[in-house]
Parts: C-alpha cells; structure tokens; sequence
C-alpha cells in the first residue's frame, strides 16, 4: 500500500476534553496531519474552535462531510453518539478515531465494529493513557526485563478533583467511574501484564449527590499468571491529591517498580534501586496538573495518524479495544452478582 503523505483530519466535538485534541492535530501538521474541519452541535462551540484553529466550521455532520473532503474523522463527543457518527465515517469510508468509553454497552462497541469491518474502514479508540510518556517508560523497563517477569501490580487512580464541574453530565450516568475512568486503569492493566483471565470487583458510591458508582476495586487474575487489583475513585479526600496521574507499583520475579507523584519512576533490580523523572515536558498549550493527560492525547494523535498513514492497525484498534471494554463489562458484572467473572470474548 502506497503511503500517505497528507491526511486530512475532521473533529466532530468541541468540547471540554477535545480541545486537547484540536491542539495536538495542530501540532502535527508540520508531519502531515492536517486539521481540515470541525464539527459541534452547538454552533457557537463550533465556531469557536474553528476559528481558533482556523478552519471551517459546522454544526451538522453530514454538511461537513459534504463540504470538506476528509481522510479521518475524530469523534470525541459523548459516548451515545459514537454508534451513529462511527457508521457515517464508515459507510463513507472515511477511517474513524472514537473517543473512549468506545460506546453504552457492549453490543453498540460490537455494532461499531461490524460496521468498519462491512465496509473495510480504519477504526481506532482513542485509549490515551498507554500513550503518555510515563507509561512507555514503565512498559520498557519491562519489555527490557529489568524487573523479571511482572507477578504482581496495583494501579491506582484516587482523586479528590470535581469532574462534574467540567463534565456535569457524569453525575447523571447510570454507570460512572468504570466507565469513564476505570477503562483507561484497566486498559493499562492488559498493556503491563496481558489479558484478564477472570476479574472480581467491589464498587461504592461515595457522594450521595451523584447516580452511580464513584469507587472501584477490582482483583484480576491474568492468563499469565500475574495478579493486579485496579483502583479507581472520584472520591479521595487526601491533602496530597495525585490528580490526573495514574500510580502504580509493578512486582515482577528479579525485581520492581514503583510509579509514584511527580511521575518520579523507582526501579530496583539485583539489589539495586535507581530513580528517575520519566514525565514529558510541558508543551505550549499544556499546564498543570492537567500536563500528563494532555501530552498523551497528543502521542495518541501521533500513533493513530502514524498507523493510519501506513495502512496498519492502532495497538488500540477497534478489535483490541473491546478487550479493554469486556473488562469493564466484566467488572459490572461482578460487582452486582458478588462473584468472579470470566470477560466475554468478541467471536468474529
């Protein structure tokens, strides 16, 4: 296949968290990625973006696509509209990023990819967080096999931080932190230490003001054997308020690692302990605390315009990301029979 050399991109959703996607489009326009339109519901969202990144603007889907020709469609609106907006991509063959949660449920994520296979469209998730700095640097200390073979992780996300002030609708869902943030801490689960051969969970919700669940624990026992419990809460009341950084502590047979504040990285192998800064630096449009979730959109945009251009697969196509989604399905599942559950397998 012929690489592409120029790839014109379309956002669909101008929101609180795809500004981070209209930045980092911008930033790699100078590799070939061109932001060409964006698309909101809400036109003066619309209008807004489209002005600051200086390109057309529309409040209609179908418009835009009528208007402005498009090699790739990023959909970074709320997850009960990725069905729809996926199957125009696709029927145009028009290759689609969908923001995560990947859809509602997992027949919708199973549609979406049916519906890019009918019509032999590109389709990614954008599953960012494998993709900051601090998490390829704990993968290739393990890809080195510094630690051995990984036994044991925790991966925690605790925050205090008000999400509904950005995003109020989440106090309103009918399923919360699993979904919106504990797919991106299981997803990292399968990325250090492969797939999930069962998984149990316990879920709370703390704040009496919201609808679902803003606390999980869950335990997974991996095909490889390993062990690794997933912690994610919107709940945290601590002075030391990590957020948005994901930690976690890694045990393998020869050694460990310790992601801690900071995105400070603590390896200790053969007796010996070293100690590093594995963070990215700040980018022009990133700040604190906001930085290592933000620079990790933009190493995502990388990749999938990257595997785009080169007619290859996403690490989080379509297909690998309902492994990731089975999880959360799974973890569900678990919490309300109160028993280990194995995740459903997508049977093509």
């Amino acid at each position: 296949m012929q690489q592409r050399q120029i790839v014109a991109v379309g956002m669909v959703g101008c929101g609180f968290y795809a500004q981070n996607h209209l930045h980092a489009w911008a930033d790699l326009r100078p590799e070939g990625a061109i932001l060409a339109a964006v698309c909101d519901m809400d036109p003066g969202r619309a209008k807004a973006a489209g002005v600051k990144f200086g390109v057309p603007h529309f409040s209609c889907i179908e418009t835009m696509l009528e208007a402005v020709p498009l090699d790739l469609l990023d959909i970074a609106t709320r997850m009960d509209t990725h069905r729809p907006l996926a199957a125009i991509a696709a029927e145009l063959g028009i290759a689609a990023i969908v923001q995560k949660p990947f859809a509602p449920t997992w027949e919708d994520c199973i549609a979406v990819v049916e519906k890019a296979r009918q019509h032999n469209a590109w389709l990614a998730v954008h599953e960012n967080f494998r993709f900051s700095t601090s998490m390829r640097a704990v993968k290739k200390v393990l890809a080195h096999g510094t630690i051995g073979t990984p036994r044991w992780a925790r991966l925690s996300w605790r925050t205090g931080f008000d999400v509904y002030r950005g995003q109020p609708y989440l106090a309103e869902e009918a399923k919360l932190v699993i979904q919106d943030l504990g797919i991106h801490i299981l997803d990292l689960a399968r990325f250090f230490l492969g797939e999930v051969e069962r998984l149990s969970c316990e879920t709370q919700k703390r704040n009496p003001k919201i609808r679902a669940e803003d606390t999980a624990t869950i335990m997974m026992r991996h095909t490889s054997g390993a062990v690794s419990v997933v912690e994610a809460t919107y709940a945290a009341k601590r002075g030391d308020d990590p957020f948005p950084e994901t930690l976690l502590e890694i045990e393998g047979d020869e050694g460990s690692l310790i992601l801690s504040k900071g995105e400070k990285l603590t390896v200790t192998t053969q007796g010996l302990t070293f100690e590093d800064h594995v963070g990215g630096p700040l980018l022009h449009w990133t700040s604190r605390p906001w930085h290592a979730s933000q620079e990790a959109v933009l190493h995502t945009n990388r990749h999938m315009f990257e595997r785009f251009r080169l007619g290859l697969a996403a690490d989080t196509s379509g297909e690998d990301n309902l492994k990731t989604y089975a999880l959360v399905e799974a973890a569900y599942e678990a919490a309300a029979s109160h028993a280990s559950v194995k995740p459903k397998a997508h049977v093509t």
